[in-house]
């Protein structure tokens, strides 16, 4: 029995197998939409932030 799973951009049911190349999206199109809205920064994972030591003021001005 396969394994089908909803393409998480449209919900569409899709096969996990190796033939599927765009696992576990159902299609090349619903993956660059989910690329797009991470790279929009609408998609954040949670932890603390992140301190850049180039953002910090230098206290030997």
């Amino acid at each position: 029995m396969v394994l089908k799973v909803n393409c998480p951009q449209c919900g569409r049911k899709v096969e996990w197998t190796d033939v599927n190349k765009w696992k576990p999206f159902c299609c090349e199109r619903c993956k660059l939409i989910d690329l797009g809205e991470w790279a929009a920064g609408n998609h954040r994972i949670p932890g603390d932030p992140v301190i850049d030591p180039e953002d910090e003021p230098n206290s030997f001005h």
